[in-house]
């Protein structure tokens, strides 16, 4: 097999692990605080090295990551409902993955996928249980419907959350420079943590997030990454500033100053990257 096709069959794989980490991820902070909350996150967790361990495949091999995300189940009127879901994301992916250890003839890969495929038998297992278990316990969707300049800023921070996070992660792939990698990674993950503070925020208030992202800076020369990085999050820092100065809410404004002064942080390590470039 040549190594496009390759390329080709483990980004749809990729694309695959992006719905399954946002599907799961929206459900866990729907859910609130709580024991199945938690269990989903470590699975969305799992998802994100599955998705890590194809993207260093796929730039091994001479290709680029796909940053599309494949398709979610977002339906169900309960906590069952959408574990029924997340069992039938499971299912496309166990049978992707069987189809691609079929016809992938790189011992390498081959043992990779298979090595992903016993997860997400794993995963299927656990959602199966999570399904009885949600019946059983009540769980409820604890998101709600309200729409003011909180719940927007809210909504704004977490789609700017989701874009810096593909877009380090992006970058970290594809950088040449070991140092610059690891940064972009570190910053990375640390991002992801802002998604999740916020979204929980956001259910807590009564709101619903809404995890989408905007236009992903797809640069390939390091600098140029650093200088797009240190661009948007100048900007990102400010309008947190300017929202926490804008709140009444305590809680609300120490979050927010927390996260500005970790963006101030990455706009750091990135000029500290681009000065050494």
């Amino acid at each position: 097999m040549e190594k496009s096709d390759i390329i080709a069959l483990l980004n749809q794989d990729l694309e695959g692990e992006h719905a399954a980490i946002i599907q799961y991820l929206t459900h866990a902070y729907a859910m609130g605080e709580g024991e199945m909350a938690c269990e989903i996150e470590a699975i969305a967790r799992e998802e994100m090295r599955h998705l890590d361990w194809l993207a260093e495949t796929i730039v091994d091999l001479g290709g680029v990551p796909s940053l599309q995300r494949g398709e979610m189940r977002m339906t169900g009127q309960s906590v069952a409902e959408w574990m029924k879901n997340d069992v039938l994301q499971e299912d496309d992916g166990i049978k992707l993955y069987k189809e691609h250890i079929d016809v992938i003839d790189d011992p390498k890969i081959k043992r990779l996928l298979k090595r992903i495929l016993s997860d997400e038998e794993s995963h299927r297992g656990d959602f199966d249980h999570f399904v009885e278990k949600a019946g059983r316990e009540g769980l409820k969707d604890l998101r709600g419907n309200r729409s003011d300049g909180v719940t927007r800023m809210l909504n704004w921070g977490i789609e700017h959350e989701y874009t810096v996070i593909l877009q380090y992660i992006f970058q970290s792939y594809m950088t040449k420079d070991e140092e610059a990698s690891k940064e972009l990674e570190d910053q990375a993950i640390n991002e992801m943590q802002h998604l999740g503070w916020l979204a929980e925020e956001m259910v807590g208030a009564s709101g619903t997030p809404r995890i989408e992202h905007t236009d992903v800076d797809q640069s390939t020369e390091t600098a140029d990454m650093l200088r797009a990085d240190i661009k948007i999050e100048r900007e990102v820092a400010d309008a947190y500033d300017k929202a926490a100065g804008e709140t009444d809410d305590p809680g609300l404004k120490e979050l927010l100053i927390r996260i500005r002064d970790h963006e101030i942080y990455h706009i750091d390590v990135f000029s500290d990257l681009l000065e050494k470039d």
